[in-house]
């Protein structure tokens, strides 16, 4: 075989890496969406209480969301690490990975979880809530604070199986959590009338129930495979020191995200309920889209581990090729089921309207989304976390100034939410489109991904 031609062992054929893609991604797929269902069931649970429970809803979640989003690290740090010890052939040591990401995730949200119960009606406020909606703003994130830790928890124990290259058991997991959640959610709030708090209630109880069924299942392969169950120190340090670097960057992410939410806030009521509703429409099609970048954390990592740069580099083009298309997929979907998506959340009509303006430019922009998760995933499962955070600071440095002019632009009613939109989709998202382009266009992540 000449020497410039890749041997069998470091560039899979084209049908065996898109096959290990969907072994990877359907099911995550499943999984992902877990969280956001949880919203939106909320949200439709909550809806027909009144538009006060329904904004004070989105702007808890707003802020739920990013205690819980900065530390998604917990699974992107551990999803990479695990795979790549996988890939080098070293069972233990991935197990070992694992076990510290448990034991990090218990130790963060139980500290965050006890500020956030004290802080609540603080970062209501500071959120710019007032009246009924930041009564019941409080309400629901006061009482999510003890599903918080679950959360953590079962971020980390996702992770692992991530790893290990088993997505099929977190979405078993994701299934029964959402079904449940259902279940205790109705009950709660209309059965024993608990309004808001009910719902956050049952979603927490619903979470720990999941997060339980991994710390069981993380526990006993280490033990069959001899791994001891207390925390490695040293382990868990490393874990934190990359995961600094994930956390800037979904710090990044999430505030943006607040940026939006305190200006769909000063548009009134209506505007930030359609907004919370439209955000989490977002939110479900950003997790089914990134099963891909699920899929690309564990076999990147895994390809890297076992040092086959150039099956790296063949599943990143496949990949980012399927992200462009489902992106148009979902888009196309979504704009035909824009006018009437309102009527499964809320009986406002005014609602309803904004949703339809704010999910069209939505749809719009789901292929620069599908680009953007991809590259997302591909460069965590490299291990690339300083490039991603560097690049998520840009990222919101572009943003902020597009917001202040939507902000300050004298906008109204509907068409003020239109431009909010505008800015989120075709400003903020195709920023991070620009920069994670640029960093792929080589094979330097390829050399950190590998060490």
């Amino acid at each position: 075989m000449p020497a410039s031609a890749p041997s069998p062992a470091t560039r899979p054929s084209a049908a065996v890496g898109r096959r290990e893609i969907l072994r990877l991604a359907v099911p995550a797929f499943g999984a992902l969406i877990a969280e956001p269902l949880f919203l939106l069931a909320d949200s439709a649970i909550v809806g027909p209480l009144g538009v006060a429970q329904l904004a004070g809803v989105g702007l808890a979640s707003a802020v739920l969301q990013t205690a819980v989003g900065l530390m998604v690290f917990l699974a992107y740090s551990t999803t990479p690490a695990v795979a790549r010890a996988l890939g080098n052939g070293q069972l233990p040591k991935a197990l070992a990975a694992g076990r510290d990401g448990i034991w990090l995730a218990l130790l963060l949200g139980a500290v965050l979880a006890a500020a956030g119960s004290l802080a609540a009606e603080p970062l209501v406020d500071l959120m710019g809530a007032s009246g009924d909606v930041r009564v019941f703003a409080g309400d629901y994130l006061r009482w999510s604070m003890p599903g918080l830790v679950a959360m953590l928890l079962i971020f980390a124990g996702t992770g692992v199986l991530r790893g290990l290259q088993d997505t099929r058991t977190p979405l078993a997991v994701a299934t029964a959590g959402f079904t449940l959640n259902i279940a205790l959610n109705f009950f709660l709030v209309y059965g024993l009338e608990l309004s808001v708090t009910g719902s956050a209630l049952g979603t927490s109880i619903a979470q720990w129930a999941m997060a339980l069924v991994y710390i069981v299942m993380v526990q006993r392969n280490a033990r069959s495979h001899g791994v001891s169950l207390l925390p490695h120190w040293q382990g868990i340090r490393a874990l934190a020191r990359v995961g600094s670097w994930l956390m800037l960057r979904t710090l990044s992410l999430r505030i943006a995200i607040l940026a939006t939410v305190v200006v769909a806030t000063a548009q009134g009521p209506v505007n930030l309920a359609a907004h919370q509703l439209a955000m989490s429409l977002f939110t479900f099609l950003a997790f089914a889209l990134d099963a891909l970048a699920i899929a690309a954390q564990a076999l990147i990592g895994k390809e890297l581990g076992a040092s086959r740069p150039i099956a790296a580099r063949e599943l990143t083009r496949t990949m980012v090729r399927w992200g462009l298309g489902f992106g148009a997929l979902a888009g196309i979907l979504l704009a035909a089921a824009a006018p009437w998506a309102g009527l499964l959340f809320t009986p406002d009509a005014g609602v309803r309207s904004a949703l339809t303006l704010a999910l069209l430019v939505l749809a719009a922009g789901q292929p620069i989304a599908g680009y953007v998760f991809v590259l997302d995933g591909v460069l965590i499962g490299a291990g690339d976390a300083r490039y991603l955070a560097i690049a998520g600071v840009v990222n919101l440095a572009v943003y902020l100034p597009l917001l202040l002019m939507v902000r300050l632009s004298g906008a109204a009613g509907e068409t003020a939410l239109l431009w909010l939109w505008v800015a989120f989709s075709f400003g903020y998202m195709l920023a991070r489109a620009v920069t994670l382009g640029w960093r792929a266009r080589n094979d330097r992540w390829m050399v950190l991904g590998a060490r």
